[in-house]
């Protein structure tokens, strides 16, 4: 380091003043750094965040300079890896060994736009880097897979380690599985619970998903036999409530949040998305015109004291993207921008809840 007196311990001590803003502890604590190498005048090292989706990944870097060129040299030239590894809570479960990350999304009622949300904070967590899968858990009303281009797409059945697994569909780089799939898009589902039910276990233990960084819940409208099954199944990391701002979905909203916190269930609320928070149209894209009324969703995430992940506006767009089977979360725009928010802030959530709470 010519006549700089520098070594790993001293570049290690001074990241140690650098805290991860959400987990409250300091990198080299969290065992967020990596491969420190020095040279002459220059130190490189990795930064291994929570998720590829950290919206304070910048901060993270800046603070890292600062705290070396305040406490080791001001000369010292700096390169920085900025790499991710998703963190999961619970060990392996045995029906989904490579599963990080299991999330809930739902909705109390209907018609709230949650099939809409989950498949493009899929698109946008995919975007962002991490491996992501959808389970579509709305056996008689299924929609993801007109919502990504691929209803006339059957998945193959291939044997894995001897045990017959169906492979789930791929597009977009996404991984998914739906009973939209595997019964014709014009024919009912008219089964009753168990048979359903029995369809969620099959969709979990036969299906192939391999390695993900988040696998998205996308759940029937209600509380229903469904909801009870996919509690007791799997160790959910937590859930996500979509719901729009009038009054009457936020009322059907509270029962879906105070459905997973009731005893017996006491599956954490990651967080709430207020979908056609405001209506934008084209040619004013500056004008916001709230005609379910305003701030509803982000009222209640207060009210029970949950984080409020984001609002999207209603714009065409959306509505066009998802009949074209392109989720708009995959363009550009303040639709995908507003997407990208809410996925990042779902992202660091599931890092605080993982980082906070003990491994299983």
């Amino acid at each position: 380091m010519g006549e700089l007196s520098v070594s790993k311990e001293i570049i290690l001590g001074a990241l140690s003043t650098v805290q991860e803003p959400d987990l409250k502890k300091d990198l080299v604590t969290l065992g967020m750094i990596k491969d420190v190498e020095l040279g002459i005048g220059e130190v490189r090292f990795t930064v291994v965040l929570t998720t590829p989706a950290c919206p304070l990944k910048e901060k993270i870097r800046q603070d890292c300079e600062e705290a070396i060129h305040r406490l080791v040299h001001p000369d010292l030239k700096i390169s920085i890896n900025m790499t991710a590894e998703v963190t999961s809570l619970a060990s392996s479960d045995p029906l989904i060994p490579g599963v990080k990350n299991v999330i809930a999304v739902a909705s109390g009622k209907g018609g709230v736009g949650k099939s809409t949300v989950t498949a493009n904070l899929a698109m946008a967590l995919k975007q962002s880097g991490a491996k992501v899968g959808i389970l579509d858990a709305d056996i008689s009303g299924p929609s993801i897979p007109v919502m990504f281009g691929a209803e006339e797409l059957q998945p193959l059945v291939q044997e894995v380690n001897g045990k017959n697994r169906i492979q789930p569909i791929m597009q977009y780089g996404i991984k998914m599985i739906s009973m939209g799939f595997l019964a014709p898009s014009d024919s009912p589902v008219p089964w009753r619970g168990p048979m359903m039910t029995q369809a969620l276990r099959q969709f979990f233990g036969d299906t192939n998903w391999d390695e993900l960084d988040y696998l998205l819940i996308d759940l029937p409208p209600g509380t229903s036999d469904i909801h009870l099954t996919l509690v007791q199944l799997i160790k959910l990391t937590g859930a996500v409530i979509v719901t729009t701002p009038q009054k009457v979905a936020l009322s059907d909203a509270t029962k879906g949040l105070q459905f997973f916190n009731q005893a017996g269930i006491n599956v954490p609320i990651l967080g709430l998305v207020e979908n056609m928070a405001y209506f934008t149209p084209a040619e004013l894209p500056d004008n916001k015109y709230y005609l379910f009324g305003k701030d509803g969703g982000k009222k209640l995430a207060e009210k029970y004291k949950v984080p409020f992940l984001g609002e999207v506006p209603l714009i065409q767009a959306i509505r066009e993207a998802g009949d074209e089977g392109k989720p708009i979360a995959s363009t550009e725009g303040p639709s995908a921008t507003a997407f990208a928010t809410i996925a990042a802030n779902l992202a660091q959530q599931i890092a605080i809840r993982n980082a906070s709470t003990p491994r299983q």
